[in-house]
């Protein structure tokens, strides 16, 4: 079975916002993944709310809810206070923690799972009794012990951070390397009973060997290769590409 697709509607709301106007509507282009054949939608809603606004996490609820109800919501952020509540709000059917600091420009690194593990512990406890699955952003080359530490969290899947195999679209023999620490590493986890996602810089070019490497790969999470892409192909086209590309 192929990966599902979640879309990242981050950089469609980074858009929206450098005007104060109502578009590209966050949601409208979100309706147009699903109707597509998208398996859910993802957004990063973070503090200071410079792409995915708090507004728009209700109406994306609510598109879900009303028009597609097996398609799901995948939240992302890091667990402080108030992305919990607002998990608790807006009940994703995902909450994918990621370690970032409210100033960074996006995610770039995954937990230290060994450091953090008791940190996260009870964050994804409280995520959990709410009902959510929750995955956890993990370092592609992440030591065994380091998956060891993230299992014992409880959560139930990881998200491989694909940056470094997406930054080096220009280097064959790198990619090769960066494809090999992500298949090991998903490997550990799949045999500890942990799914795995993955998403950052994921292209039509580079998705098929990724899911090649990855047979078991649960979602991947694709906002700015795919946003990107629309401007070419437009939303519907360019979610009919990114499908065929995890399916090859």
């Amino acid at each position: 079975m192929s990966a599902k697709l979640s879309v990242n509607l981050n950089a469609v709301a980074l858009l929206r916002n450098r005007r104060d106007l109502p578009w590209p509507s966050v949601t409208a282009l979100g309706r147009i993944a699903l109707e597509t054949g998208a398996h859910g939608l993802t957004v990063h809603p973070r503090p200071d709310e410079r792409h995915t606004r708090f507004s728009d996490l209700p109406e994306l609820r609510a598109l879900i809810d009303d028009d597609f109800p097996h398609a799901e919501f995948n939240m992302e952020g890091y667990p402080e206070e108030g992305f919990l509540k607002l998990c608790e709000m807006n009940q994703p059917e995902q909450v994918t923690l990621v370690p970032d600091d409210p100033s960074q420009a996006t995610s770039d690194h995954g937990w230290d799972f060994e450091g953090q593990g008791n940190f996260l512990r009870d964050h994804v406890q409280r995520l959990k009794d709410n009902g959510f699955r929750v995955s956890l952003f993990c370092n592609p080359d992440a030591s065994e012990k380091a998956i060891r530490a993230a299992h014992a969290t409880g959560a139930d899947r990881i998200e491989l951070y694909t940056g470094p195999y997406g930054s080096c679209y220009d280097d064959p023999a790198k990619q090769q390397s960066a494809l090999g620490d992500m298949a090991r590493t998903a490997q550990f986890a799949q045999q500890l009973g942990l799914a795995v996602n993955a998403g950052h810089d994921l292209t039509v070019a580079n998705l098929p060997a990724l899911a090649k490497a990855l047979p078991n790969l649960a979602e991947v999470s694709i906002g700015h290769g795919l946003t990107a892409d629309c401007l070419e192909f437009g939303m519907a086209g360019s979610v009919k590409r990114f499908l065929k590309a995890v399916e090859a």
